[in-house]
């Protein structure tokens, strides 16, 4: 669904706890419930369609895209259940079992555990994870309340929507694939356990609503966020793929909802299908001091394959929640 139809559907179910510390009524990556004055519990739910045709690939994507909202909010993830929708028609189980081996790999690898699961059959497949996670009630990061004057970093580039799509379509070069699938794997657990010693006042991470989509969901009344069209790491054969329509629909949906919530300066409209893709496994969007933010991004240079980088800044609210130049 797209941000405006999604918005829509839940605005009735806002919960009315004193321990839910973060809802949904902001938007958030994950929810947040208090169990007590050092403990809360950081939860989230995420699964996609396959995205590639090896199915421990995909299990490993799949698994990254879900486990995201928690390194999101700066939690640590403890337990996961596996979500699955399998078509057992056109695929023998030993595919299954090589989809869950590869989700159960990124699970390990940040220190979660798998504890169980559902599974149906279902004439599309789909995988993906419920997880849990823990955090002390003052470490929150939310993604709405961005300082003016700090700075945006991004951890992975963009253009992940359309590269998918064109390979669903055998249209996509070798190696611009395995350096699609390289990135979509990669967690952004050390990434973020590194945000705790900095000055961080927002994050969020790029999923299905884009770049711009989480960017608008990450301001408020207060600020606006400037971004440097230049500065935003795009995927190699995104921009020729995009000339030649190989466009995801949630993409063009993003478009349409966020038309009157950016101002595009300049030749920065040409980039504003690729900054609405809809992205699988994206990266996080931090809002954090500028001089943190230089030592951070060499920091986790390494981490994010030479992508991390400032891209923008968190300005004084203007015409519009968000600025392109």
């Amino acid at each position: 669904m797209g941000p405006g139809d999604l918005k829509h559907t839940i605005r009735s179910l806002i919960p009315d706890n004193e321990n839910v510390l973060v809802g949904f009524e902001n938007s958030e990556d994950a929810s947040v419930f208090k169990i007590n004055e050092n403990e809360a519990l950081v939860q989230t739910v995420d699964f996609i369609t396959p995205v590639v045709d090896d199915p421990f690939v995909y299990g490993k994507i799949a698994a990254a895209n879900s486990l995201s909202d928690i390194f999101a909010m700066g939690a640590e993830v403890k337990t996961a259940l596996n979500i699955v929708g399998f078509d057992k028609t056109n695929h023998g189980y030993e595919v299954l079992s090589e989809i869950l081996r590869g989700g159960n790999e990124k699970i390990k690898e940040c220190g979660g555990v798998l504890i169980g699961g559902h599974t149906i059959e279902s004439p599309e497949m789909y995988y993906g994870l419920s997880v849990t996670g823990m955090i002390h009630p003052s470490k929150i990061l939310r993604n709405n309340t961005p300082k003016i004057g700090h700075v945006l970093v991004l951890t992975k580039p963009i253009g992940m929507g359309i590269l998918t799509t064109a390979i669903k379509r055998d249209l996509l070069k070798i190696e611009t694939t395995l350096e699609a699938v390289k990135v979509m794997e990669t967690l952004s657990y050390l990434p973020s356990k590194l945000l705790s010693e900095y000055d961080v006042s927002a994050c969020t991470d790029i999923t299905g609503f884009g770049l711009l989509g989480h960017a608008f969901e990450s301001t408020n009344d207060a600020v606006s966020l400037s971004i440097d069209a230049k500065s935003v790491p795009v995927m190699a054969d995104a921009f020729d793929l995009a000339d030649r329509d190989v466009v995801p629909g949630g993409t063009k949906r993003n478009m349409k909802y966020l038309e009157d919530k950016v101002t595009f300066v300049g030749d920065a409209i040409k980039y504003k299908l690729m900054f609405c893709d809809a992205q699988t496994s994206g990266g996080l969007l931090i809002s954090m001091n500028e001089k943190d933010a230089l030592e951070y991004v060499k920091r986790v240079e390494d981490l994010t394959y030479g992508y991390a980088c400032i891209i923008g800044s968190i300005i004084p609210r203007g015409d519009r929640p968000i600025i392109v130049y």
